[in-house]
């Protein structure tokens, strides 16, 4: 759901994989925001010890109707890899390597 001009985005992350590097992390989740058009509306940070932490994204992207999840780099979901459940409600955008994998249903009004 796009609010503004511009399609809407939450930025995610795991600290316990940022680490030390958790504000370069953010800054990287807000200029791939900016270089493929996104409003970052808010970023989400979880760790390991955060529970359902698929199901907590999910429901921060149905409330905020965001289009798209913005991450560092798969590293940040379980198994490097971006979940087909997180693909079927919003685009996914790795800031590295720099990818935009489509969502897989459509949007609906």
């Amino acid at each position: 759901m796009t609010v503004g001009l511009l399609p809407s985005a939450v930025g995610f992350l795991r600290s316990d994989i940022s680490g030390v590097h958790q504000p370069q992390d953010e800054r990287r989740i807000r200029a791939a925001a900016k270089r493929t058009g996104y409003d970052l509306r808010k970023t989400l940070v979880f760790n390991e010890r955060t529970e359902d932490r698929l199901h907590r994204l999910r429901v921060a992207i149905d409330r905020l109707g965001v289009d798209a999840v913005i991450v560092p780099s798969p590293a940040h979901f379980d198994d490097d890899t971006i979940p087909a459940e997180l693909l079927e409600v919003a685009v996914v955008v790795t800031a590295s390597p720099m990818n935009a994998t489509p969502r897989t249903r459509p949007a609906t009004s």
